[in-house]
């Protein structure tokens, strides 16, 4: 079984499964609405849902007869915590070039 974070990198690493995100941090929308912007046919867009349900970052809702889709931002979280020793890696870096490059100019 694969860890929780290769499971969302791989859900992340579609650019159709992204947009569906950003449509989802906006709030709920259904599968018609969610597949409108999108040059796909219904059954691909489901498709892409069910990857990111797999992963945790998506989940349906019932109401009524409609199955709402909500953004579940958690395994984000786990996404930034990975990252966070690399931005401060890189942030360290710029450091040292801004301290590098205020000694070199006049």
């Amino acid at each position: 079984m694969q860890d929780r974070l290769s499971v969302t990198f791989a859900a992340l690493a579609d650019p159709t499964r992204r947009a569906l995100l950003d449509q989802l941090r906006r709030g709920e929308a259904t599968v018609n609405e969610l597949a409108a912007p999108h040059d796909l046919t219904l059954p691909a867009i489901s498709r892409h849902l069910t990857v990111l349900e797999r992963a945790g970052l998506v989940a349906k809702t019932r109401q009524a007869q409609w199955r709402p889709c909500r953004l579940v931002a958690d395994p984000l979280q786990d996404v930034d915590a990975w990252m966070d020793d690399y931005r401060r890696f890189f942030t360290d870096r710029f450091d040292r070039l801004a301290d590098q490059l205020s000694k070199e100019t006049p």
